[in-house]
């Protein structure tokens, strides 16, 4: 989705992340955003800065002064790039928890088995959220399986189990 000045666009279907990158050249995820939510170059003034389509997406293209609400669009990007930068801080299987926790009450809906997150992520897109490595996201998604804190869904969505959330990952 291109970011042009003056100019937002409204999720209708799908899922965006926002991403600029860091001086070594990593990719930094600074919101996810769904449907009746709106992004744009208004919302993020940092540069670099691009809108990726993690779903197929369908979105309205908005004039700044069609949005009556931008104060409170604001407040909400304010708030969700806030939350991003403290999961990114801290004991790294913790801010995987936190993301996914986060990510689940975002775009997550109950199942028998837990909290279905409805949004497929690579480990890499994980790994860019939280500030580490897509190897150490995939040790880590593997001792959560095993110690029966997360599954997949068929679409390879994960599940957070409703329990088991307070054991401890080794060595990260």
């Amino acid at each position: 989705m291109p970011l042009r000045e003056g100019v937002l666009w409204q999720i209708r279907v799908g899922i965006v992340r926002l991403l600029t990158i860091g001086e070594e050249g990593s990719l930094i995820t600074l919101g996810f955003w769904g449907a009746g939510d709106l992004v744009g170059h208004p919302l993020a003034r940092i540069q670099p800065c691009q809108i990726e389509c993690l779903t197929n997406v369908e979105a309205m293209r908005l004039e700044i002064g069609q949005c009556g609400n931008l104060q409170q669009v604001m407040l909400t990007h304010i708030a969700q790039m806030q939350e991003l930068i403290r999961i990114r801080h801290g004991q790294i299987a913790k801010r995987l928890q936190l993301l996914l926790t986060w990510l689940a009450t975002k775009f997550g809906s109950p199942t028998e088995q837990g909290h279905l997150i409805n949004l497929r992520l690579t480990h890499q897109q994980i790994a860019e959220a939280i500030g580490t490595s897509r190897v150490t996201v995939t040790r880590l998604l593997l001792e959560l399986e095993r110690n029966n804190c997360i599954g997949y869904s068929g679409q390879q969505c994960i599940i957070l189990h409703d329990h088991g959330w307070e054991i401890p990952i080794s060595g990260y």
